[in-house]
């Protein structure tokens, strides 16, 4: 679990760091934005890979079985997982979701880790999705306070984009549930 833990520390840190204006308008300027942009994506990168490898040791060697969710809270998860694929997509296929949710990749990442916290009831999984859960509220409260929004510029369509948006985040949400889910993590989701 240390391993996961210290992902979730770099990766998250690094993504807590950026709504930190002040410290990254300093950092760009003593290294330039290039070298910035280089550096962040590095220690996501790195953050992601210890998370991964940390959440895969953790299954594999010291599960801790903190409570025993209900059978049907299965279910809950495969259903929340839906819109959350979709809302994570139309932060970048804008239309009238993005307009709505204001920040959907947040709202995406609430839902994605509330509906595993939902049907997870190990230690391990706590840690991995709660720490999540507790940096995208932070995150979006920490935009009220920012000078920007943080996000690249993205033109913002209509229905069309949501359309779009929905179409991409079913693709994401099947490829998920049938392929990534079951190799990567080695969990099926789909007929168990």
């Amino acid at each position: 679990m240390t391993i996961l833990v210290i992902g979730l520390v770099v990766f998250l840190g690094t993504h807590v760091f950026i709504t930190a204006r002040g410290q990254r308008a300093a950092l760009i300027a003593r290294i330039g934005e290039g070298p910035y942009k280089g550096l962040i994506a590095l220690l996501s990168l790195i953050g992601l890979i210890l998370i991964g490898y940390g959440f895969a040791d953790y299954r594999a060697t010291g599960w801790i079985d903190v409570w025993h969710p209900p059978r049907w809270t299965y279910y809950i998860t495969q259903l929340l997982m839906w819109p959350a694929s979709i809302f994570v997509v139309a932060a970048y296929i804008r239309g009238d979701i993005w307009r709505t949710l204001k920040h959907p990749m947040l709202v995406g990442v609430k839902t994605w880790a509330v509906a595993h916290l939902i049907s997870n009831g190990d230690l391990g999984s706590i840690v991995l999705f709660g720490s999540f859960l507790a940096w995208a509220v932070y995150d979006r409260i920490s935009l009220k306070s920012r000078s920007d929004a943080g996000a690249p510029p993205i033109p913002v369509g209509g229905p069309g984009n949501d359309l779009i948006a929905i179409a991409v985040g079913v693709v994401a949400y099947l490829a998920l549930a049938f392929a990534f889910h079951p190799v990567v993590i080695g969990v099926p989701v789909v007929g168990v």
